[in-house]
């Protein structure tokens, strides 16, 4: 009887071999690869900061030039619908921010302009004071309290001739060039950030829709669809801000034209637009027809500047507290009271630019809001 060779046992296949316990060193493993993202996470955000840093000094002028883009953009999506701008993107971004710059460069130019053409007069005047002194206006006489005191003080600084006036000799003080020179540095500084946010601006419109897409998919990718929806309705409320301030400031510089042209005052047009564009700013306005009250004033026209004054602030007060929150409001769904907390902190924490920024934090806390009690 044959015997059979012994059958060997069939190998084991690899899956069913045990595999060898993986090390926390080795470079495969979950645990390196979680210090791993941890450790670029770092890195990522501390070259952000490194990078906004650098660029600290121009943060403000991307800032404004984004909020008036935000303003702009159904404006610059209308016109690339247009046949005749479709594919000239260039030539949009040029025009857009050639009118930005004529709308602020205009009303000063025009300013400076009638300041040089009256510059003559106003040195003769000056050149007669100096001899002369200035004669005190005949309704000081007429106040219902301080008549003494007000003309003590004009009769010993004023009325003599002001080469040997105490207060002449005050604008000489070194006090008083050192403001000028700090108002002259002031001034450049807000030309070249002027400038470079021009600059900004012309690039955000060339970019056009990209730069839309671009930022809608990297808030979808990064904090989802909520995320996205948020920034829209944040761009909303920076949108309605600007709308809420150029209306406002529009119609306040009218209605005060209409008080400037009654009561006399020279310059009607030119004062009305640069309370328009003082207005646009919240509580600026009063400085506008506060100096026109207080002109009518020495001119003996004591009716008229009581009038300019109760009128202008009855108009400021009500656009300011009632007119702009609603316009406000309503394009952002914001209540009164946020709106109004958002531009007034907004301002006292940022200065101008926080005017903006204000109703969309203020919109953001509304969206938290309505999610945890929903």
């Amino acid at each position: 009887m044959n015997s059979r060779p012994p059958v060997p046992p069939p190998a084991a296949s690899p899956a069913s071999q045990p595999t060898a316990p993986t090390s926390p060193t080795s470079p495969t493993s979950p645990f390196r690869s979680k210090k791993q993202k941890a450790a670029s996470f770092a890195l990522y955000i501390g070259l952000v900061l490194l990078a906004l840093w650098v660029v600290r000094d121009f943060i403000a002028v991307v800032a404004w030039a984004g909020v008036l883009a935000i303003a702009l953009w159904p404006l610059l999506r209308k016109i690339e619908g247009q046949r005749w701008f479709t594919g000239r993107t260039t030539l949009i971004a040029a025009v857009l921010t050639l009118a930005i710059a004529l709308l602020v460069v205009l009303p000063v130019g025009i300013g400076i302009a009638q300041a040089l053409h009256e510059a003559h007069d106003m040195t003769e005047w000056f050149r007669t004071v100096q001899e002369n002194g200035i004669a005190m206006p005949d309704f000081i006489q007429r106040l219902p309290f301080g008549v003494q005191q007000i003309t003590a003080w004009w009769q010993a600084n004023l009325a003599q001739p002001l080469r040997d006036s105490a207060a002449m000799k005050g604008l000489h003080s070194a006090t008083v060039m050192t403001l000028g020179r700090h108002f002259g540095a002031r001034a450049a500084h807000a030309v070249m950030v002027f400038a470079f946010m021009l600059v900004t601006l012309f690039v955000i419109f060339q970019a056009g829709p990209r730069l839309s897409a671009s930022l809608a998919t990297g808030m979808r990718r990064g904090f989802g669809e909520d995320g996205a929806q948020l920034l829209q309705r944040m761009a909303t409320a920076v949108r309605g801000t600007v709308s809420g301030l150029v209306v406002v400031g529009l119609g306040e510089g009218a209605l005060l034209g209409v008080a400037y042209a009654v009561t006399g005052l020279p310059h009607v047009a030119l004062l009305a637009a640069i309370t328009a564009v003082a207005a646009m700013l919240p509580f600026c306005a009063p400085l506008t027809f506060g100096l026109a009250a207080l002109w009518l004033l020495s001119q003996g026209a004591v009716a008229g500047a009581i009038g300019l004054a109760v009128f202008g602030s009855v108009v400021v007060f009500v656009a300011e507290h009632f007119v702009r929150p609603v316009l406000i409001g309503n394009s952002t769904r914001l209540p009164f009271l946020l709106v109004l907390f958002g531009i007034l902190g907004g301002a006292e924490t940022f200065g101008l630019l926080g005017i903006f920024i204000g109703p969309a934090l203020m919109t953001v806390l509304m969206v938290l809001w309505t999610d945890l009690v929903e």
